[in-house]
């Protein structure tokens, strides 16, 4: 698929089931994990009212650009302002967040690189990953793969196991946020396409990408 078109949406597991079965890992290949007080969500108005059917992906990258040059600047502040023996940690939704999958099948699949650009500037600072996805564990491996070879530093990675997939997406993602901090990371940004990756708290900032009205898994 040309990615400048971008014609109907692609379900998250479908396309995850048939990267996994068209294409093998490469060889060599391993799998890769203080209660923050809740802030405003940070949003694009023209993404969110552009309507689905018109959205390109040279559209969705600029949208998705407008998003994250309002994060860098944050999180530069707030990691200069890094507390001693504080942990730091950015929770990362996958599909249509960190990665590209609604415009292509290939495997593994492309960085979104608005969102790369600055998940690289947090790991370099010293900022932990963690990525908090509604897909099946049977493609745990598989998607650790993918994070890690396009540039992802994975800390931790949360996947759905069977018992998950019986409950509310974002009662499970937000679990999923308060078992970081039990580790001792303090969430400073959490980043997502749908309201599901934001809600229920346990971030200090949140930023949401443009999803056109859920047409976007």
């Amino acid at each position: 698929m040309t990615r400048g078109i971008w014609t109907r949406r692609i379900g998250t597991t479908a396309v995850a089931t048939a990267a996994v079965t068209a294409m093998a890992v490469p060889a060599g290949a391993q799998a890769a994990t203080a209660t923050a007080p809740s802030a405003g969500t940070s949003t694009v108005a023209t993404a969110a009212s552009t309507a689905a059917a018109d959205v390109d992906y040279d559209t969705w990258q600029a949208d998705c650009q407008a998003v994250m040059d309002q994060a860098l600047p944050y999180l530069k502040q707030r990691i200069a302002a890094t507390k001693p023996g504080e942990k730091q940690a950015v929770v990362l939704d996958i599909d249509n967040t960190t990665l590209e999958t609604d415009f292509g099948f290939s495997y593994p699949q492309p960085a979104n690189q608005p969102v790369l650009d600055v998940a690289e500037y947090a790991q370099d600072h010293g900022v932990s990953l963690f990525f908090v996805t509604a897909r099946p564990g049977i493609i745990a491996s598989f998607t650790d793969y993918n994070l890690d070879h396009v540039g992802y530093q994975v800390s931790g990675l949360y996947v759905r196991g069977f018992l998950d997939l019986f409950k509310d997406v974002a009662a499970y993602k937000t679990a999923q946020r308060v078992d970081i901090e039990k580790k001792g990371y303090t969430i400073i940004a959490n980043i997502g396409n749908s309201a599901t990756d934001l809600s229920g708290g346990h971030a200090e900032k949140t930023f949401k990408l443009p999803d056109y009205d859920g047409q976007l898994s």
